[in-house]
């Protein structure tokens, strides 16, 4: 049995999907910053390829999971972690400023979070 494969499902999951959630971030909005001036077909192409290690953690964050979770429970384990990676990018890599929708928007994942994972 190898060390990964040891860790419990749950921590696998999140360790997947946190890194899928960094290659997502960085096809959906680095090019942003990084490529304003390129043309959209270009920054695409580039945001096409990085999507590519996203789909390479997403898909076995999602099997693996779906070993012990719903779907729906993964849907919103994804949107969390998701906000969780956006939130610290946007505001660090794009130097966005950080508002206080960001919290609310956190708080209602807490909200969604509750609903999919309660019993019953």
């Amino acid at each position: 049995m190898s060390f990964w494969t040891s860790w419990p499902v749950s921590l696998q999951t999140v360790v997947l999907l946190l890194g899928s959630n960094v290659f997502m971030t960085f096809a959906w909005y680095g090019h942003l910053r990084n490529m304003s001036a390129a043309p959209w077909y270009i920054a695409a192409l580039v945001s096409w390829g990085i999507a590519l290690f996203e789909y390479l953690l997403q898909v076995p964050a999602n099997r693996i999971g779906h070993t012990q979770f719903s779907v729906g429970q993964l849907k919103i384990m994804q949107e969390v972690i998701t906000l969780t990676v956006f939130v610290p990018f946007a505001v660090i890599y794009l130097k966005e400023p950080f508002k206080l929708d960001y919290l609310w928007a956190g708080l209602c994942m807490v909200g969604a979070v509750y609903f999919i994972f309660r019993s019953g």
